[in-house]
């Protein structure tokens, strides 16, 4: 019953977007929307190029990954390797309450702490910029990227430890040469669940990345994601039913697009190279 319920929310959901999509591609070419390099909508002199979006969402998640990943994936081999049983019970629920913190007060770390500082060593960093929110959406995905990696480094075979260490490999060897691409299928995804994670933030960029939808990859500048332009305009000053509301579903639909591939690219991956041990 609950799985029957959960599908026709999804079916729910999918109509809206489309019905309401269907209805701005009336009035605007597909590939205006997909070629164009401006978004200006709300503007007097009206574009409707998604490309500045999608590079503000495509900018922040990549420096979210980059600061995620090798931290998280540290983590993960540090807690399954090194640390005592003990600790490990302790650690990981300590990280897990990271992802429980509202994403408005990362928002507001990104805002009041980390541009602050960024600023003294970047003396040309924009107030509002894209490095801030990356790197504030990185601490916030480092809980998922390092817990789901310890599970699948926990499902490794004791077995291929040993024998990692029969043959002389010290325990950093073991660690980062054995463990780690054995259990790469189940990294592979934690990672890939991140990235769909980052796409999907809305409240670290609206507040720290600014609202200027610019087609750069200069993290140092104020930029918009998909994610805040369909905030911007869900404020109510847009009339409902205009082409300038619509916008806000042909952006949600891009964005579920995104979200809907790197769910399944993971699922497939999962799926695919998963090792399976007797």
């Amino acid at each position: 019953m609950s799985a029957v319920i959960t599908v026709l929310i999804t079916i729910g959901i999918i109509w809206v977007l489309l019905s309401e999509s269907v209805a701005f591609f009336r009035e605007v070419s597909i590939v205006e929307f997909l070629t164009e390099k401006e978004w200006t909508p709300l503007f007097a002199d009206k574009r409707f190029g998604i490309l500045p979006l999608v590079a503000g969402t495509f900018l922040t998640t990549a420096i979210a990954i980059a600061v995620a990943l090798p931290l998280g994936l540290t983590i993960a081999v540090y807690l399954n390797e090194y640390a005592h049983a003990r600790l490990k019970q302790v650690v990981k629920p300590m990280l897990e309450v990271l992802a429980t913190i509202p994403t408005v007060v990362y928002g507001f770390f990104a805002l009041t702490v980390v541009t602050p500082f960024l600023q003294k060593i970047i003396p040309g960093l924009a107030g509002f910029n894209a490095l801030s929110a990356g790197i504030v959406m990185g601490i916030m995905i480092i809980p998922m990227i390092s817990s789901l990696s310890e599970d699948a480094i926990s499902a490794v075979p004791r077995s291929l430890r040993e024998a990692a260490y029969g043959m002389g490999s010290t325990r950093l060897q073991t660690a980062f040469g054995v463990m780690v691409p054995a259990a790469s299928s189940g990294i592979v995804v934690s990672v890939i669940l991140a990235i769909s994670r980052a796409v999907g933030e809305t409240m670290i960029v609206a507040i720290a990345a600014g609202q200027q939808p610019r087609l750069t990859l200069n993290p140092l500048v104020p930029i918009e994601t998909i994610t805040t332009y369909i905030v911007q305009v869900s404020l109510g000053d847009v009339p409902h039913g205009s082409l300038e509301y619509r916008t806000i579903f042909a952006a949600g639909i891009t964005l579920f697009v995104f979200t809907f591939a790197l769910n399944n690219i993971s699922f497939w991956i999962k799926k695919k190279y998963q090792e399976k041990y007797d």
